[in-house]
This record gives structure tokens, sequence and C-alpha cells, in this order.
């Protein structure tokens, strides 16, 4: 039987990644995430930009159409390329992974193409292995990126890893790539799919809003007990009045409800705030057992809408979900900067143009952090990642 810590050992995770050519990133040399990151910076400084690539790599991943749709939604890739393609014509991006089958590296060039498009003009996928084993590489590469012919030939879209053999380690790096979810919990207003009925079925994993978080959390109550315990009183600490959900499915669909402490009334997601179903989905996310969770976690601004009280907890919540799987959290929150420790916050700053990455060195801070806190520093400017 695995045991919990072979089960964290056995997940995925991004060593390394280097991203030139893609909106901000001039050139994002070898960052290397490490077990949690927290971004922070001003508007406008890339932090968003960097969620922005995994959800493109995931939705190319999803189907062969999925990564034309995204550009075109983007605005077409003159919105992506690095201050356009008179400037940039190609985006390259390289990634090392740690895997249960040991070391695979990934790498691509994406090119500008006729019609304001962008294709996978190159890929190279290899399989290290450990030590005792042989590498195994895979290629493909066509100088013909401009014309018709290459257009169709299937390349606009991550052709290794979509037609990818087990075997060879680019199934892992496609599973990996397609599970990332970058979660932002913005959208709560009348019309967001949160607060609609949704089908009981579709419980697998929380989307990325926040949508089916009523089968997600029905299904918690039914086969992890413990776990929706957990959920319910985590969820009390930052609503006070709240008491239980009241999950009860209509015709194959259920609603987010609630009921509230020495009150026989029955409430449903309509008279929530926006700062109480967030927590809910945060909670609810970080809360869930490990095995549900994607190999690579990215949060986006977790701290919206949500009392300081709430954030400490969020915050807390982020630093025990990364002992199980990688996080990646972008923040403009000072109360949330306070939950973590110094090396685990990387300052996103904008210098002519481009966004670099810079994280914090616990040593060059020893004499400041026994006078300050790290919100106060931020605020100070002394480590960065002001306007």
């Amino acid at each position: 039987m695995r045991t919990r810590l072979d089960q964290i050992t056995l997940r995925t995770k991004l060593d390394e990644i280097t991203i030139k050519g893609f909106k901000t990133f001039q050139g994002l040399v070898k960052f290397r995430p490490g077990r949690l990151s927290v971004l922070i910076g001003p508007n406008g400084s890339g932090k968003s930009n960097f969620a922005s690539f995994f959800t493109m790599m995931s939705r190319a991943l999803a189907d062969e159409d999925g990564f034309s749709i995204f550009v075109a939604q983007q605005g077409g890739a003159s919105k992506l390329l690095h201050d356009g393609p008179s400037k940039t014509s190609d985006a390259e991006v390289d990634l090392s992974l740690s895997t249960p089958i040991g070391k695979i590296h990934y790498s691509f060039h994406l090119r500008y193409a006729a019609g304001d498009a962008l294709i996978f003009a190159q890929e190279y996928h290899a399989n290290r292995g450990y030590s005792s084993e042989p590498t195994v590489r895979w290629q493909l590469e066509s100088h013909a990126a401009g014309n018709e012919e290459y257009r169709k030939s299937g390349y606009s879209f991550p052709t290794l890893l979509i037609h990818a053999a087990n075997g060879l380690g680019m199934g892992t790096t496609r599973d990996f790539l397609k599970g990332v979810s970058v979660y932002h919990f913005n959208n709560t207003s009348d019309v967001a799919r949160i607060q609609t009925k949704w089908k009981v079925g579709d419980n697998r994993e929380l989307k990325e809003d926040g949508g089916n978080i009523a089968p997600v959390l029905l299904r918690l109550k039914q086969e992890d007990g413990d776990y929706y315990r957990r959920i319910v009183e985590t969820i009390r600490l930052i609503l006070p009045t709240f008491s239980d959900f009241d999950l009860q499915p209509e015709y194959g669909h259920v609603l987010l409800k609630w009921r509230e402490r020495n009150s026989d009334l029955l409430f449903d997601v309509s008279q929530a705030s926006d700062g109480m179903l967030r927590a809910i989905c945060l909670v609810t996310l970080l809360l869930q057992p490990a095995a549900r969770l994607p190999d690579l976690l990215i949060l986006d601004e977790p701290e919206l809408g949500l009392h300081p009280y709430a954030i400490n907890v969020i915050g807390g919540l982020i630093g025990a979900a990364s002992i199980n799987t990688q996080v990646i959290a972008a923040t403009q929150s000072t109360a949330l900067v306070d939950c973590f420790n110094p090396e685990e916050i990387v300052v996103v700053d904008r210098n002519e143009r481009a966004s670099t990455f810079r994280r914090l060195d616990p040593e060059a801070l020893d004499e400041w952090l026994e006078a300050y806190s790290l919100s106060e520093l931020w605020q100070k400017n002394v480590i960065g990642g002001r306007p």
C-alpha cells in the first residue's frame, strides 16, 4: 500500500522554465519555482502573463483546435509575441520536469505566421530517465513555417505531445501541462457560472472559476467525509454565522445552498456576498484530498474580496497545500505576503518593458526583518515590486 509520502514523491514537478518572446517575457531564463512561489509586483509587471502561459498550454493540449482558439481569443499572435511580430517573430520555451520516470526536458518554438497566427515551428522532447538508463530523444522541426502546406500539416498544435507515446515520457509531459489549473475566483456576478445549477456528475475537479462548487462539495460530503468536515469547520472560522451546506440534488442538478446558525432559513448562492463565494471556493480547493489537486496549482489574486482574517486563513492553507503539490500564487495583498517566508517570495518587476523574476534572499534581509515585516519592506520599496 502506498503511503502519503509515496503519493507526494510520485507527483510531477516543474524544476525550471525559460520563456522568451511571450507577452512581457523578453527573456525569463531558468526560473525555478520550487515547492512554493508567491509572485508580487505592480500592475502590468507580468504576474498574470505567467499564469496565462500555462492557460495557453492547457488549452493547446485539450484538443487540436485549443491553441488556435486561444490565440484568436487573445487578439491574435501580435498580442502574444513580445512587443509584436516586428520585434519578436518567435517565442521560445524550455521546461524541465522531475517525474516518476526521471528527468524530462521539453522545448518548443512558436513562430508568427500568416493571418496573425502562431504555429509550433519546432518541438524537442528528451526523457533523460535515471542515471542508469539511456536518453530517449524526439525532435520535430520544419523550416516551412510561413507557407500554406505547413499550415495544413497540423502544426497549429503541440504535435509531439498530443500524439505522444506514454512510454517515452511525452505522455507524462502532456498530462502535466494539460492538468495545470489557473484558479481565479473573480467572477461572482449574477451571470457567473457559480450562480447556476450544475450537473451532479460534473464533480471530478473544481473548475477554474469555481462554477461547479456545489457538486464538488456534494461528492466530498458523500465520499470524503473527513475532508468535507474540515472544509465546513474552516469556513466557519471565516464566516461565523455559517452552519453547513444544504446540497440536495434536483433532477440531476445541484445549487449551492447553506444554512446559518440559530436559523431555520435556507440560503442560496444568489444571497451570498462576493467574498463569501470566493472564500468557499478557496477553502474547498485547498482542503480537498491531495490526490485531486493538479501537479501544479496556480492561484491568481486569491485575496480578492476577502477580510484580512480570511486572508490569513487562506495563506495558511496555501502553505499547507504546497506540502502536497507545487503552488504558484500571484498577489497584491500585503496581508497575504506576511503569511510566507522570504525565500518563498518572488518579486516581479518590469524593466525596459520586460518582466523580471527575482526570489528574495533571506540572509540579505535578516537585519531588516528584525524590525519590519515582509509587507512593510514591500510597502517601503526595500524589496522592490512597487510601481
